[in-house]
């Protein structure tokens, strides 16, 4: 109870100083900020999930750094995250050493992220299912739907 409680006050803290041009740049500092994000993000907290998986994802060093980053935007997607639904579509469309771009499992991500209230998600779905490809078929009848809920959210 008592770690929880302290790592709750170190996240807040630390995402906090994140608002510090002054506090990103200092090293020793930023290392501190990292540790409280990883701690919070490791006992399961959705939203530090998320905004750790992304840290890592985009400014992580080395590939472990980015995997552990995408393994954090899973966990944060499978519990709901749209942010996180949404960034897991565009990995599942990258390609890197392991695999592939995969338009049907970028397809499950960003309907995830659309029935959570993604804007871009839905129109980046509608867009895949428009053209198809990466393993995924065109059907115009699932990118009108997406067309309208992306409209209806805002874009």
């Amino acid at each position: 109870m008592l770690l929880k409680l302290r790592a709750r006050m170190g996240y807040f803290t630390a995402r906090k100083l994140m608002e510090s041009r002054w506090a990103v740049r200092q090293p020793r500092l930023w290392r501190w900020m990292e540790g409280q994000f990883a701690r919070m993000a490791g006992l399961g907290d959705t939203r530090a999930q998320s905004f750790y998986g992304h840290i890592l994802l985009f400014r992580g060093q080395g590939y472990g750094a980015k995997r552990e980053g995408v393994r954090f935007l899973r966990l944060a997607a499978e519990a709901g995250d749209a942010k996180a639904a949404y960034q897991m579509g565009v990995v599942s469309l990258s390609e890197d050493a392991k695999h592939g771009p995969d338009g049907n499992e970028a397809a499950r991500w960003w309907a995830l992220a659309a029935a959570a209230g993604h804007p871009l998600a839905a129109s980046r779905l509608a867009q895949l299912y428009a053209g198809g490809g990466h393993g995924l078929k065109a059907d115009e009848q699932q990118a009108e739907q997406y067309r309208a809920i992306a409209a209806r959210l805002g874009l």
